[in-house]
């Protein structure tokens, strides 16, 4: 037999056009970052949209908007993701941007057309949110642990790439006709936006959701494609019973939707606590200043430096294209150095890169303003290379399984709510305080360095089920956990069942939320798996309760082996 086939592909071909889909949401979410940036002020625009002539007000207005759609959308995920599943929220979300594309392209002259943009933008906002909340649960659902980290980096890193093709699309459509040189910038995003529909429509589901639906047959498939397997093959069904176990231990298993007040649970699972990580860290992502210099590089240039329009567009190109460089440095790091550490680099980066910026901005001298530049570069190429993709990547294995989907949702509420009020206020703060619209931003982010070394514990070369156990130690042996994270050696995969029995994560937590036990939901999995001693044994050692001896196990143990060695 040979492996079940969507899109006519399986196993690596598959994983790979799954992770490109994927990536190319947060390109179109890259693009849309920077795009406003070149066109706000460009005459042509300005003529067609009179109220942003001028009124760095409006301007702050018709680009922060955005964020406010974007906010609704992964809003609207917290109720209806769970429900309508990754995929369909995927598709749904690139279709309301496609439409939202379309409003703003078409506005006229001799109708409204400041309404229309402004509607456009809520719209396209809106699709975006969904987006962005739903992507990285996809990806970090469909992956395998080994390369979870690296596939969410690469997807925080396209948005580096995506700002970067915006920049230069705006600087060359500058030199074109009216029309062209805010029309075609905006009207390229349907190119994204239809890569990410037609393909979705072919691509699986996620196995976990399918699992916490109960849609085993559907999730068998899937797991055997993704993987490469024959449907029915052993390492199939190892690898479905890890998910399922690990949606029963936090209560998930048969729930079509986790109850929202899920999220603010305490105890070994620390739901709570570790959404507020998540969230924290896209708190963090925003009001360290990075939307103030993606959006309104060119405008800060010049400004507050005194270049000409042109030059300020053309150092903005070049400084995405340091952007995007140093984004792909995580790729290679993020394993080795950590997310705690390089959390904590970037932002003493971004502190000491925004200190040289209000430095030579203090005097009012042309020249010496020049020396500002080399802190808004070092400050990107920082940013790039741990703060843009890390927020992405720390909420989607931080949470566990069953609150995942709600609590990636609550984060990417946190980015927006915030990108809209930095991208609001950042125009009037340096038409008010000038160079002290930098000096706040570096105070800011030395606040960050204490809060990130005593409550961030590190998640890197960690299965799902050993952060799992990471909060259950901390909370059993009432310590932080980022000792606890210290402290706990990196498990072997026969050894996480005994620790998960150790600090109560298997039997008390393993009941389902209506408090019904795990033996009658186990039952069923078991009939599935091949008879004879093979299934003699699992039953075995399903009611045995003694740990694991010279790496035999449960089957659970088994499917994590099978599951890490992947």
């Amino acid at each position: 037999m040979v492996p079940p086939t969507f899109m006519g592909l399986s196993g690596r071909p598959l994983s790979t056009t799954l992770s490109a889909v994927a990536t190319t949401g947060f390109l179109l979410f890259g693009y849309d970052q920077g795009v406003m940036s070149g066109i706000i002020t460009a005459p042509a625009f300005n003529d067609m949209f009179t109220a942003t002539k001028d009124n760095s007000t409006m301007q702050g207005l018709v680009t922060a908007i955005y964020e406010i759609g974007c906010l609704i959308g992964a809003m609207s995920i917290l109720w209806i993701g769970d429900i309508l599943g990754r995929r369909r929220s995927i598709i749904i979300g690139a279709s309301i941007m496609l439409v939202g594309v379309i409003i703003q392209v078409t506005a006229m002259h001799n109708a409204t057309p400041l309404a229309q943009l402004i509607t456009g933008r809520v719209i396209m906002g809106i699709g975006n949110g969904i987006n962005t909340s739903i992507i990285p649960t996809y990806q970090a659902e469909c992956s395998k642990t080994s390369n979870r980290g690296l596939l969410i980096c690469i997807e925080g890193a396209t948005i580096a790439f995506g700002t970067l093709i915006a920049y230069w699309i705006d600087y060359g459509a500058s030199y074109g006709p009216p029309d062209l040189v805010w029309r075609f910038p905006i009207a390229f995003q349907i190119i994204f936006a239809v890569l990410i529909i037609v393909p979705m429509c072919f691509l699986p589901e996620s196995p976990r959701w399918l699992l916490s639906h109960g849609r085993q047959e559907e999730a068998d498939r899937v797991i055997s494609a993704i993987r490469g397997y024959e449907i029915g093959s052993r390492e199939t069904l190892l690898e479905r019973n890890v998910i399922v176990d690990s949606l029963r231990a936090s209560g998930g298993y048969g729930q079509k939707s986790t109850p929202f007040n899920t999220l603010f649970t305490g105890g070994k699972t620390q739901h709570f606590r570790r959404m507020m990580l998540g969230a924290s860290s896209q708190f963090m992502q925003q009001v360290g200043g990075c939307n103030a210099v993606i959006y309104y590089f060119p405008v800060l240039f010049h400004e507050t430096i005194g270049e000409s329009k042109n030059m300020s567009l053309l150092l903005g190109g070049i400084n995405m294209i340091v952007y995007a460089i140093f984004s792909t440095t995580s790729w290679f790091f993020i394993e080795r150095a950590g997310r705690r550490r390089l959390f904590l680099i970037g932002t003493v980066g971004q502190c000491l890169s925004m200190v040289i910026t209000f430095s030579c901005l203090i005097n009012g001298d042309r020249m010496t303003a020049r020396g500002a530049a080399v802190g808004l570069f070092t400050y990107i190429a920082f940013f790039g290379a741990t703060w843009l993709p890390l927020p992405w990547l720390y909420p989607a294995e931080v949470n566990p399984v069953r609150t995942r989907g709600k609590a990636n949702a609550v984060s990417t509420c946190s980015n927006w709510l915030f990108n809209f009020l930095i991208v609001m206020i950042t125009p009037i703060m340096i038409t008010s305080i000038g160079w002290g619209t930098y000096l706040f931003f570096a105070v800011v982010n030395a606040c960050f360095i204490p809060a990130i070394y005593f409550l961030y514990p590190e998640t890197a070369r960690r299965s799902l089920e050993e952060i799992d156990i990471i909060f259950a130690k901390g909370y059993t042996e009432k310590i932080s956990y980022v000792k606890a994270s210290k402290e706990l050696p990196h498990l072997k995969p026969e050894e996480i069942e005994e620790y998960s029995r150790q600090y109560g994560l298997v039997g008390e937590e393993g009941k389902g939320s209506d408090g019904s036990g795990d033996e009658n939901a186990r039952g069923d999995e078991e009939k599935s798996l091949e008879k004879g001693d093979e299934e003699k044994r699992m039953e075995s050692d399903a009611n045995d309760t003694t740990p694991p001896r010279n790496g035999s196990g449960s089957h659970v143990n088994q499917g994590l082996v099978v599951f890490e060695a992947l």
